[in-house]
């Protein structure tokens, strides 16, 4: 009878390290989809969910700001509730010595303002895109709210052949 329950821990011990190793394994790869707007014409775009170094996780979806045009839009989403973004604010952008200040077009948008709610804000990531030569890591901040929000070079990658598809 002892050997049964020493051996029927061991095998509940196993399957529980087994479940928490493979339950909390934390995926990060990009969404790469192709979306359909009001008008009906398909739209490509980047979405990822990513943590800053407080651990707090944001939404980054890049898109294009129309079928014609290269430029691309920049948002960001946290956590509805949590935060509120106050607009306009400028997103910066660090890559090794670079660094970007991105404009606040959130009030601009075609979108509905109200339907991004207070813890959206979008940026034009055109200048950017159009200055990066090589897939490098990069590094955004949000005055009061993102401290450091690393974005990983295949992202970067992704943004680059969004703008290339034009």
């Amino acid at each position: 009878m002892e050997g049964f329950r020493s051996s029927f821990r061991l095998i509940i011990s196993c399957l529980l390290i087994f479940c928490c190793f493979f339950t909390s394994a934390n995926k990060s790869y990009a969404d790469f989809k192709v979306t359909s707007n009001d008008q009906k014409k398909e739209i490509k775009r980047s979405l990822e969910s990513l943590k800053d170094l407080d651990y707090q996780t944001w939404q980054i979806i890049v898109y294009p700001s129309s079928k014609e045009s290269k430029n691309l839009i920049l948002r960001i989403v946290g956590y509805p509730g949590s935060l509120r973004i106050d607009h306009p604010t400028s997103l910066k952008v660090n890559s090794g010595r670079k660094t970007w200040d991105l404009n606040d077009i959130t009030k601009n948008s075609k979108i509905d303002v109200d339907a991004l709610n207070d813890s959206a804000a979008e940026f034009d990531l055109s200048t950017l895109i159009a200055e990066l030569d090589k897939n490098r890591p990069l590094r955004l901040s949000l005055p009061g709210l993102i401290n450091d929000l690393p974005i990983p070079p295949y992202l970067v990658s992704e943004w680059r052949s969004l703008a290339e598809e034009k």
